[in-house]
């Protein structure tokens, strides 16, 4: 699945705006999810360079055709360069056929990598003062989602909400917590997804304290609380839907707990709207489970960004302390506040070590009058 030529030029557009306010034309971007993002490039290996009157998309051998074919179908908007010998001598040698500055993604780039850019530019004659680092720069137009990326998010959650009800249907005591991660990436596959977005997460009993409890050979015993965390990647796009369900009555404490996540799940939901912060969702969350002595048993942030990355920005969760004050000299502003087109998850928790553990997660997308819930799975705890 393809951006239409369009919303790829659209892209690009915005890239180069937030690099304006850096000081800068030109960015090298090695971030494979970013490389797709702005030309719509799947492979293993490949970069870009944003020039200011061209994007460039670098790839060997491997993926010359693929990538001619993606140029093709942006029209003009994107040119294809091979790679001779390795990627780094010719992204060195396009980088010194202009004197302008270059940035690069200072949380992707290696020290080792950017060490030996230095010494080669610096060898072509290029003053590798002029390689800056910047931060966020791609992401900042990432965070808000396109209309053709809401298409493939929506789909996304009503194809992994059938697969959830598909295998809590099938839901028995004694299967293992294994055999229902199984099923949940058969039925992913069944269901035209790329593959599963994370390993498939099945905590039951007293596993379901832990918060990413991976599936193991333990068989589900009847009354036993079960997280189901489970995402797929459709399209390119990552949705995650978790449940915590029990086959039979799992006694009164875990049904305080599913009750007392539930209702904050329901805040945070409700709190969605243009103009809060996600921090704002992320406390009224908290502030339900404080209610309930149960703050303390919340040990993670309530969500996260959802696209091509399972987790991306923006963080729903505690404001965080700058413990340098101010942002490196090169970052992209990312928005302060939700913005339509946001998408991300809501997922409260409460883990007692021992004893088990709840989580509630759906998938939302912000939208000018508030929020819509991407995903469609009752909320129930026990199932029949």
């Amino acid at each position: 699945m393809l951006p239409p030529a369009d919303l790829l030029a659209s892209r690009h557009l915005t890239v180069r705006r937030a690099l304006e306010t850096l000081g800068l034309v030109r960015l090298l971007v090695t971030r494979l999810p970013n490389v797709r993002w702005l030309t719509g490039f799947d492979g293993s290996s490949g970069e870009v360079l944003i020039e200011p009157d061209r994007v460039v998309l670098i790839v060997d051998g491997r993926y010359v055709e693929s990538a001619e074919a993606l140029a093709c179908h942006a029209g003009d908007v994107i040119r294809v360069e091979r790679v001779e010998q390795t990627h780094d001598e010719t992204l060195a040698t396009l980088i010194a056929g202009s004197t302008a500055p270059v940035g690069f993604e200072a949380a992707d780039l290696s020290v080792a990598r950017h060490l030996w850019f230095q010494a080669s530019l610096t060898g072509r004659g290029w003053d590798a003062g002029r390689l800056r680092p910047t931060a966020d720069v791609v992401e900042s137009g990432r965070i808000v989602k396109d209309s053709w990326e809401l298409d493939l998010l929506r789909e996304g959650g009503a194809r992994l909400s059938a697969v959830t009800l598909g295998v809590l249907a099938d839901l028995r005591p004694g299967v293992t917590e294994t055999s229902v991660a199984q099923a949940v990436e058969a039925g992913l596959r069944r269901a035209g997804f790329d593959g599963p977005a994370f390993d498939t997460i099945v905590a039951s009993g007293p596993r379901a304290a832990l918060p990413h409890g991976r599936a193991s050979g333990r068989p589900i015993g009847r009354g036993e609380l079960v997280v189901l965390d489970l995402g797929g990647i459709y399209g390119g796009y990552c949705v995650d839907l978790t449940r915590t369900i029990a086959l039979g009555d799992p006694g009164p404490d875990a049904r305080a707990w599913h009750a007392a996540v539930l209702e904050a799940q329901s805040a945070a939901i409700a709190a969605v709207a243009p103009g809060r912060t996600p921090h704002d969702i992320d406390r009224a969350a908290r502030q339900v489970l404080d209610t309930h002595g149960l703050g303390p048993r919340f040990t993670h942030g309530t969500g996260h960004g959802l696209g091509l990355e399972v987790h991306e920005a923006p963080r729903v969760g505690p404001p965080r302390a700058d413990a340098a004050g101010v942002p490196m000299t090169g970052t992209a502003r990312l928005p302060d506040h939700l913005v339509p087109g946001m998408v991300f998850t809501i997922e409260p928790g409460v883990y007692v070590p021992g004893r088990g553990g709840v989580r509630i997660e759906d998938d939302v997308l912000v939208t000018v009058s508030g929020v819509e819930v991407l995903t469609n799975v009752p909320r129930t705890l026990v199932l029949d």
